[in-house]
């Protein structure tokens, strides 16, 4: 029989990158299963717990949200499914990463030319101050 681990909250942490209170929170939101506990109450994870983690932080370091990891791991909870599901939802994730990409560039465009309208004079007469005050200055739509 395998070894089970017995790793700490703080073990857990150093082993996935994750804050304790990222990990504890992930506990209340469902992401994580609670661990059991030692008589002492001391939280106690496995080696399933931090693969867990790591599938979780990865998936949010990608940008999916909270909602869409459940159900990427609802999903991967049934490996013989097709993925279909799974492709699904990470091409919608792709077409909004792909609009705030363009929205993105649209700002930029407007921060690069208000501040290439700067005159360097008094903040009385600063174009960036006045366009921050007057949206319609903008010339870039965000």
């Amino acid at each position: 029989m395998a070894e089970i681990w017995s790793l700490s909250i703080g073990a857990l942490a150093r082993g996935s990158d994750t804050k304790v209170p990222t990990i504890r929170y992930y506990e209340e939101s469902g992401l994580m299963p609670a661990p059991p506990r030692t008589e002492g109450g001391q939280r106690r994870y496995t080696e399933a717990h931090l693969e867990r983690l790591k599938f979780i932080r990865h998936a949010r370091d990608l940008g999916f949200t909270i909602e869409d990891i459940l159900e990427l791991l609802r999903l991967s909870a049934h490996p013989n499914n097709p993925c279909e599901a799974v492709d699904a939802l990470t091409a919608k994730h792709l077409r909004e990463v792909e609009s705030k990409i363009k929205r993105l560039q649209s700002l930029k465009r407007e921060l690069t030319r208000m501040v290439g309208a700067c005159a360097n004079g008094a903040l009385k007469d600063c174009r960036i101050i006045g366009t921050l005050a007057d949206h319609a200055r903008c010339k870039a739509d965000h």
